[in-house]
């Protein structure tokens, strides 16, 4: 069969395949799966369907593309192995015809503040490359242009050895485009003092609001026999010199007490001891003093643009690659056609056609100085997925984790667009998504289920489009579901006022956000939805003095220790309850604690070093995997050990603590929560790093649900739910205004714009083309005005 790209959107036609055109994957029991047997075929676009929990990332991402990666790294030599993390073999019996798999997911790219959109992709590289050829003056190699590169110069020889000729010499200098001052981040640090002591007291009467720093142990007595300054004097009256001493002093050699000691000034220590950590490993109250110490401001030496002055000088047409990197993408695509030099041609094509990918795939609105940072889930996927679009790879598998994600629907058929355009090159392209639009193009389908967790992890149905809608699973009954308009709309009790509001491309903005209401905030993508309601609103607050909560998709802090149980402060109660039945301590009952297995520290794994060779992690032989003693798993409550109850999905255990023996109210309240924002299917001890992008955003907000806060923002809510999920959190969205809250919410989702009591639309289009408010008012009104983009799409989805 051809693999031209054809034009229309509808699955190719079935076909018969041989063993050569499948994937075969038999007997796989990774995670809930239960000895999963499918075949898939090659060359075309299957995906995967199923609620949350079900199975599907199980076994498309741990399973196929987890084996075709292990088997990949194990063909490189043993020392670069020893380079690469540890894979272990899926649990799978069999797993045929597998090709090289490109992993294309929501994970973000990365916090470094020298790591932006051009860096993540080829496109600064060869802005680099350009600027280096036709940039005047000349400054130059290419990494006089990179602001990752110290602009310094080093000069100095080479001597090649050739046989019997004489020894060739060559000189060379180097030179890199990184600003000086802030070493490339485009923004400088500094500690807020105010933050450090109180002024007004003296350090005897506890003037330090540093964690740790605590007059009554080694440091008061520091404080008091270096001589450096008075202990008893308010540090508002200390001299120049006192109080230099106090912060800055370099380490000195001091004797107190008669014993040697050293002395430093608090600044540098604390940069030491706290700020040049992992902000994450940090503990909670230092993270959080951190987080409230230290002060960003844009660099005043390159304006913020991360280049050292001669970078900044070279232009080409009166454009220098600052200004290049600031601009809106589909402008800087513009502009680079606009260059006419054939010296460079092949590369001002490469670079036009990266370019036009970013536009292509909806990114146009970025700039290549966005920091990486700072891209939602759906952005960072749609970035990752700019390199592979030019690739010359075939019969390559590609893999996608819900790539509509932060999607407007104006905006899902040109994803689609992309995804055939894979395939048709003779790829295979697999695809975890929830979406009609999606799942109406593929020429396969993979229904796992019938639940989520324990009572998921089954193949239900594999077939066509048609099959699936006719198969009676929860997918193929809620597959052409359709919210309906409401018929009557809240009245809000108020407003919050948003004025002038100008953050990032926000036109000078006032708006009012209703109260008592449940509030849609929609828009394409870029529209400047996140940087109305979360660069405006979450900074003022609430109403009667209440907070205004964001809760997000962002990563939650926290090591692989960390799980549901933990975050949510469920594990306190279930601790105090099993140590009462007991009558032992507590803290035996935390696996991070006096209960751990002495073997694995509480991990419940043992990592080995093996040199050169790739590390391996292996279940704890001890512990099994329990995390616990064997002494503290002799303790039980309502007839279960400690890592029984962890091991239970939150269903399962609100079930348990809810009434009986084991009836723990405090308990039962928390997993209530979990219950209500759809994570039933979670296990207490599930660790934090495995969770989905929507899946911390729901744990975020049944944590929240215990505040006293007056307006919640969600950010994207329906991220990742089924189709049969979405009501379940239209029904918890009415339970939190009804109790009188208020809830704003950015989303993309139509039943959730024909839910809503107040719609705010943003637009017209992304970037420069958008930061205005389009609509403001009813579903009702903007069905039948079809307003904008947002308005038609609506309109078509209820059927106006």
């Amino acid at each position: 069969m051809s693999k031209a790209r054809r034009t229309d959107t509808q699955p190719s036609e079935p076909h018969v395949a041989d063993s050569h055109d499948l994937i075969r994957v038999h007997g796989a029991r990774e995670n809930n799966l239960k000895d999963v047997s499918i075949e898939i075929p090659k060359r075309r676009l299957t995906v995967f369907t199923g609620v949350s929990g079900s199975g599907k990332s199980s076994l498309v991402f741990n399973t196929i593309a987890a084996e075709s990666q292990r088997l990949i790294n194990e063909t490189y030599s043993a020392f670069v192995q020893g380079f690469m993390p540890a894979l272990a073999r899926p649990e799978v019996d069999v797993l045929d015809g597998l090709t090289t798999v490109i992993t294309v997911d929501q994970q973000r790219l990365g916090t470094d503040p020298r790591s932006t959109v051009g860096t993540a992709t080829d496109a600064n590289a060869m802005l680099r490359i350009l600027f280096s050829r036709l940039g005047k003056p000349h400054i130059g190699p290419p990494s006089a242009y990179a602001f990752n590169v110290p602009s310094v110069r080093a000069s100095g020889a080479i001597t090649v050895e050739r046989g019997d000729r004489k020894a060739v010499r060559a000189t060379f200098n180097r030179t890199g485009g990184m600003c000086p001052r802030c070493e490339g981040r485009g923004s400088v640090s500094d500690i807020d003092l105010t933050q450090l002591y109180d002024e007004g007291k003296s350090l005897n009467e506890g003037a330090l609001t540093i964690p740790g720093y605590s007059m009554e142990g080694w440091y008061g007595r520091i404080f008091r026999g270096c001589g450096f300054f008075d202990p008893d004097k308010p540090i508002r009256r200390f001299t120049k010199r006192e109080l230099h001493d106090l912060l800055h002093k370099e380490p000195t050699k001091i004797k107190v007490e008669g014993i040697n000691l050293t002395y430093e000034g608090l600044i540098p220590k604390i940069r030491k001891s706290m700020l040049s950590k992992d902000v994450d490993a940090l503990q909670p109250h230092v993270r959080a003093f951190v987080e409230r110490a230290m002060t960003f401001a844009v660099c005043s030496e390159c304006d913020g643009t991360r280049l050292s002055e001669g970078a900044r000088s070279s232009r080409i047409s009166k454009v220098s690659i600052a200004d290049a990197c600031a601009m809106e993408i589909r402008d800087l695509a513009r502009w680079v056609s606009g260059l006419k030099e054939p010296s460079v041609a092949p590369l001002l094509a490469t670079l036009r056609h990266t370019l036009e990918s970013f536009v292509e795939i909806g990114l146009g609105y970025l700039s290549l100085d966005r920091p990486a940072g700072t891209l939602s889930g759906g952005e960072a996927q749609r970035v990752k997925m700019i390199r592979h679009l030019g690739s010359s790879l075939t019969d390559t598998t590609y893999v996608f984790d819900e790539p509509t994600t932060g999607l407007h629907p104006h905006d899902i058929q040109r994803m689609n667009d992309l995804l055939l355009r894979l395939r048709d090159k003779g790829n295979t392209v697999l695809v975890v998504e929830h979406k009609p639009e999606v799942i109406a193009i593929a020429d396969h389908v993979v229904d796992l289920g019938p639940g989520a967790g324990a009572g998921g992890g089954s193949v239900c149905f594999e077939g066509t489009l048609d099959g699936l809608r006719a198969s009676g699973t929860v997918t193929g009954r809620h597959l052409d579901d359709r919210a309906t308009l409401k018929e009557t709309v809240r009245k809000p009790a108020g407003a919050l006022e948003i004025r002038g509001a100008s953050t990032h491309n926000l036109r000078n903005v006032d708006v009012d956000i209703p109260l008592g209401v449940l509030t849609v905030v929609t828009g394409v993508a870029g529209s400047g939805k996140s940087s109305l309601l979360n660069g405006s609103l979450v900074q003022q607050p609430g109403p009667g003095g209440d907070d205004v909560v964001s809760v997000d998709q962002s990563s939650i802090r926290g090591s692989r220790r960390s799980n549901p149980a933990t975050y949510t402060g469920l594990l306190e109660p279930i601790r105090k309850a099993f140590a009462k039945a007991n009558g032992v301590k507590p803290a035996l009952f935390s696996a991070n604690s006096e209960g751990a297995c002495p073997t694995c520290k509480g991990a419940g794994v043992v990592y080995t070093d093996l040199a050169m060779m790739a590390g391996v992690s292996t279940t704890c032989e001890d512990c099994e995997g329990k995390r616990f003693d064997a002494s503290v798993l002799e303790y039980r409550f309502g007839g279960r050990d400690i890592s029984e109850v962890l091991a239970m999905p939150v269903a399962d255990a609100e079930e348990f603590f809810g009434a009986g023996e084991a009836r723990t109210p405090a308990a039962h309240r928390i997993l209530r929560r979990l219950a209500d924002v759809g994570l039933g299917y979670l296990t207490l001890g599930q660790p934090l790093t495995t969770l989905s992008g929507g899946e911390r955003q729901r744990l975020k907000l049944a944590t929240h649900m215990a505040d006293k806060a007056g307006v919640y923002v969600l950010d994207e809510p329906t991220a990742g739910l089924h189709l049969a999920d979405v009501e379940q959190l239209l029904g918890l969205l009415d339970r939190l205004v009804d109790s009188g809250k208020s809830v704003v919410v950015i989303e993309h989702h139509q039943a959730v714009m024909a839910h809503a009591d107040w719609i705010i639309d943003l637009g017209p289009g992304a970037g420069h083309d958008g930061g205005r408010v389009v609509f403001e008012g009813t579903p009702a009104d903007l069905v039948a005005a079809r307003a904008g983009l947002t308005g038609e799409h609506l309109a078509d989805y209820v059927g106006g």
